[in-house]
């Protein structure tokens, strides 16, 4: 057992799913997994083990920010010996060039946050996927004729603010959307040598305040999970 997960050695694949939701991993494990088992429920962050067309696979949450999802990925990486994990999430758009339910598998995710230098003395506000994760989910998604967009993202500290207007840094980067998580991620994964990659599907447009409804997101987050699911089995 690890501080904040209380799987027992052995009860956590090599390949980990990370949805920022609990609620989620449970849906995907009781949809997706064969003979899912619950292995951790500390502080009510599900971690379910099973198998996806016959090899195990992971599937739990992250909870919300970079302190959150630098706790458990961190301990997933060194205490479970997990190779690789991919987040899957949402994300706001800042722009009406992404639509509601694009799929984006993330390239680099940009950030004013101080959680890699701090956690691991990486400079700079730019980080990216790592291992061959990224490419294995872009060769998936043609596979399954699922349009996943590789682009940079805004992973932020904040959602709500001030200023309704397009941070700067998202601006320098080329960052269309915003969301969470997928910095601190990467962070810890190239601090450990580990894989990880982000896949998001865009729920809401911030200029228009278009918004996928809570009835719409079991649907709308389905081809994301199956592209995860199937590019988690090819790592393995």
């Amino acid at each position: 057992m690890s501080i904040h997960i209380s799987a027992k050695k052995g009860e956590i694949a090599k390949v980990v799913l990370q949805p920022g939701d609990p609620l989620r991993a449970q849906y995907i494990a009781e949809n997706y997994l064969e003979n899912a088992k619950l292995v951790s429920k500390t502080r009510g962050i599900f971690y379910y083990t099973g198998l996806y067309k016959g090899k195990e696979i992971t599937v739990g949450a992250s909870g919300m920010g970079f302190p959150s999802i630098g706790i458990y990925s961190f301990e997933l990486f060194t205490e479970y010996e997990v190779d690789t994990i991919i987040r899957i999430g949402t994300c706001g758009a800042y722009n009406t060039d992404l639509k509601l339910f694009d799929i984006l598998n993330i390239e680099n995710a940009a950030s004013e946050s101080t959680y890699a230098k701090y956690a691991w003395g990486i400079e700079g506000d730019i980080l990216s996927h790592q291992g061959d994760i990224f490419n294995t989910i872009n060769e998936t998604s043609k596979e399954l004729s699922i349009d996943a967009k590789a682009i940079n993202i805004h992973s932020s500290d904040i959602f709500y603010r001030k200023d309704p207007n397009t941070p700067e840094i998202a601006t320098r980067y080329n960052c269309p959307a915003v969301e969470m998580e997928a910095f601190g991620l990467f962070a810890n994964a190239q601090h450990l040598g580990k894989n990880a990659a982000t896949i998001l599907t865009v729920t809401d447009i911030i200029p228009t305040h278009e918004k996928i409804s809570a009835d719409e997101r079991e649907t709308a987050l389905k081809p994301m999970m199956e592209l995860a699911l199937e590019s988690a089995i090819k790592s393995l």
